[in-house]
């Protein structure tokens, strides 16, 4: 293993080319989705965008040393890989990762100048975040590195070693879902279904009870200058986030 400062992957005797090892990457991958998640959904459902603008800067950071100095001294990725520190490591291909870690890079510096820099708040920092976290969701929970086929679409040579062998798997090996197993999958769905609009439908009594005695409470005088601030913008009417725009801009 070679231990210079600047290198992106592992150089060893077996591959003709750098490579990682994907057990860290994926639990890596596992752990920023996890705080990324925190962020997102405490910015969504409180208002509150200051663990969002760290978890910005901290991305922005890890993904930094894991491109332009060297995925061993980023911090994520040595919390995974002593995570998984116990397990057989699966060598994967290190040239697509990094443009895969670019795309992420990419992201994080937009949500910098978007959220962190100028504090912005709209339908892009929703649409951004969500790519982020889908990419980061596929990595730790398939094992799918989407920026990894994206790879394939700008390069002539192909990817290769990825993850679980699909590079090198032929097409008439893939394994394939039979009718029986879609038809699971769909009553399985439509069940699910049929109890989420039954549980909506039939409110406990104690929350039913509040917003009765909230509708008969007189309403307060109404200050035009903060109707003024709290008017929803029509993209938020237009994508149905009235309610959410009010709750992360404080208005009532």
């Amino acid at each position: 293993m070679s231990s210079a400062l600047f290198q992106f992957g592992e150089m060893r005797p077996e591959y003709p080319m750098p490579v990682l090892n994907e057990r860290a990457v994926r639990a890596a991958a596992g752990v920023l989705f996890f705080l990324g998640l925190i962020s997102f959904m405490n910015a969504w459902l409180t208002g509150n965008f200051q663990p969002t603008r760290v978890f910005v800067v901290s991305f922005l950071i890890e993904f930094t040393i894991r491109i332009l100095v060297n995925p061993r001294f980023a911090p994520i990725m040595i919390l995974g890989q002593w995570m998984v520190r116990k397990q057989q490591p699966e060598w994967s291909g290190a040239p697509q990762k990094r443009f895969a870690w670019a795309i992420g890079f990419v992201l994080a510096a937009s949500m910098l100048y978007l959220v962190v820099l100028n504090h912005v708040i709209g339908p892009i920092n929703l649409i951004v975040c969500s790519m982020c976290l889908t990419l980061l969701f596929f990595e730790t929970a398939f094992g799918i590195c989407i920026g990894c086929k994206i790879y394939n679409f700008f390069n002539k040579e192909k990817a290769q070693l990825c993850p679980g062998g699909v590079c090198e798997m032929p097409a008439d090996q893939t394994p394939t879902t039979s009718l029986a197993q879609t038809a699971i999958v769909i009553v399985f769905a439509v069940v699910v279904g049929i109890i989420s609009q039954w549980v909506y439908s039939t409110p406990p009594n104690r929350v039913a009870d509040f917003e009765k005695s909230v509708a008969t409470q007189p309403a307060a005088p109404i200050d035009p200058a903060e109707a003024e601030r709290c008017k929803v913008p029509d993209f938020a009417k237009a994508m149905g986030h009235e309610e959410k725009w009010k709750l992360h801009n404080n208005c009532k």
